[in-house]
């Protein structure tokens, strides 16, 4: 994503330091200089306003303060497949409400034009768009329709428990949206085989369900490359395995772009629609989820804690009951090793438990956790590490069953969110549509 200049910033408060630059670059042009050059200033620095050309002594009024809103977009989603699980929540969920949180508040940037002495009020303001991925839930065939209908009400309204707030974020379930379909079969005709071919989610995947494995699961790096686009979303949380799939999103906006939104020809295409003759979609660029959100499974320390993991005992649900809670956590896997420690190759279910520990208690430091647990044994550890995750998680399982128990009250939130997200979203398909030569409706 290509930052804009940007000169003097104010923000309360800070956004998080996975977004800040460390320095910023702001494009200034000396004057009477035939070239420009570029200055590096702290974010958040006041910088002195540039000098006003005068012709004479005579004071000269500056020219009147332009105002504009900028509107950056967050997408992203978990597919309502099983039951969110800690790992779910620590690696996406959390960090979606921390996120939303930081960028509530509006960055002021102020850009002074060198020429005209002008300044420029830019105004930045993120909108968060978080789905249920209903679509995707079904590329596993067959799948179970009562469980696909429940679990993604369970799944809307735990985003809403873990800290997703409507006032601040739009919450909706992807289905609900209907450019989400089409766009993607847009996409599929544009986008080559042999890009999804190279996929390696899809290379494991179809190794395990062998012959029945369905075209859906094939394409739909292509559906997940029309949400994002729908959104002109420039900013999508993903986790490190989901890195590949992005690049496929960039390419194939890259592509679609270069393929249908050049000319003359487009160009009259899109005035005619009333649209704006620049290419269609957004470069998303990745945020890369904290690695500490890691979260490994309780009967493997080696693999992720994972919604598919046929054992539910690999697995700290976030609605498990505490004595569940409590059973599996004394049954999970440990070693014979004395004593307990972090980082060490040799020991993954050690490092696992640790870091489960440690997430769940984030007030705490990594040096307080070390000196209380490095001498303790399995047995004293594992019931201090089940209360830990119980009162971590009960409040959340509180907030939970109320908003389930107030079924006009979800309805209204998914309902509200798909109407927010289907205006941006059908403002993008209809002119992808129009960059490829369809019919508009009229």
């Amino acid at each position: 994503m290509k930052s804009s200049p940007s000169p003097r910033s104010r923000r309360t408060p800070s956004p998080p330091s996975f977004l800040c630059m460390s320095s910023a670059l702001l494009l200034v042009a000396s004057r009477g200089a035939t070239s420009l050059s570029f200055s590096r200033v702290l974010p958040g620095r006041r910088l002195a306003s540039a000098p006003l050309r005068a012709a004479s002594d005579t004071a000269v009024a500056p020219p009147p303060t332009k105002k504009r809103t900028v509107t950056r977009r967050i997408l992203s989603g978990v597919q309502p497949t099983g039951s969110i699980h800690l790992g779910n929540y620590l690696g996406a969920i959390k960090q979606w409400a921390d996120l939303q949180d930081s960028l509530s508040v509006p960055l002021v940037r102020e850009v002074a034009d060198e020429k005209t002495g002008g300044v420029t009020e830019i105004t930045e303001v993120t909108e968060n768009f978080f789905c249920v991925v209903d679509l995707h839930a079904i590329t596993a065939q067959p799948h179970d329709p009562d469980q696909l209908l429940e679990s993604t009400y369970k799944s809307a309204a735990l985003y809403l428990a873990a800290g997703i707030d409507p006032a601040k974020s739009k919450v909706f379930v992807q289905s609900h949206v209907p450019a989400h379909s089409e766009l993607a079969w847009l996409l599929n005709c544009a986008t080559p085989m042999n890009w999804l071919e190279r996929m390696i989610q899809y290379k494991e995947k179809a190794r395990k369900q062998g012959d029945g494995v369905g075209v859906g699961l094939f394409a739909y790096p292509v559906l997940m490359a029309a949400d994002i686009l729908l959104y002109q979303a420039d900013r999508v949380p993903v986790g490190e395995d989901q890195r590949q799939h992005l690049e496929l999103t960039r390419d194939i906006s890259r592509r679609f772009n270069d393929q249908y939104c050049k000319g003359n020809k487009f160009k009259k295409r899109a005035k005619a629609a009333g649209f704006p003759s620049r290419p269609v979609f957004t470069e998303p660029e990745a945020m890369i989820v904290k690695e500490g959100a890691r979260v490994m499974s309780l009967t493997d320390g080696t693999s992720k804690m994972s919604k598919s993991d046929p054992s539910d005992a690999s697995r700290i649900n976030i609605l498990d009951p505490p004595d569940l809670l409590r059973k599996k956590i004394r049954s999970c896997k440990t070693d014979a090793e004395a004593g307990i420690e972090w980082d060490n190759p040799a020991r993954p279910e050690a490092t696992n438990l640790l870091n489960i520990y440690s997430a769940v208690q984030p007030d705490r430091s990594r040096e307080s956790i070390v000196d209380e647990v490095s001498d303790l044994n399995w047995g004293q550890f594992k019931p201090l590490l089940a209360d830990a995750v119980v009162a971590h998680l009960e409040p959340m399982q509180q907030k939970y069953y109320k908003v389930r128990e107030d079924e006009g009250y979800l309805d209204g939130v998914l309902r509200e969110g798909a109407d927010a997200a289907g205006e941006v979203a059908e403002r993008t398909l209809a002119a992808a549509r129009t960059a490829m030569g369809f019919a508009p409706k009229k």
